[in-house]
């Protein structure tokens, strides 16, 4: 996750387990910014990405934009869970 994307979510009301994802994320320089290192079930993804929706808004940064976008490529590459 981007770290913009991350800056954002910090600042959010986020649930215990959405909590707990971000305080474990591995923070790694990246050119000029930085992105979070997260391990998370897929839906944990989901529901972040959702809680990012406001920065498709025009009203967003570009750059909060793009990485909110780049975000949900990240979290669409992943495998889904094959039901056992």
């Amino acid at each position: 996750m981007l770290g913009k994307v991350a800056d954002f979510l910090r600042a959010a009301e986020l649930e215990p387990a959405e909590r707990a994802t971000l305080d474990q994320g591995v923070t790694v320089r990246r050119g000029q910014g930085c992105a979070l290192r997260v391990t998370a079930v897929l839906a944990v993804h989901r529901r972040l990405l959702d809680l990012c929706q406001v920065l498709d808004g025009t009203a967003a940064l570009p750059a909060r934009r793009k990485a909110r976008r780049e975000y949900e490529n990240r979290v669409s590459a992943l495998p889904a869970a094959s039901p056992r």
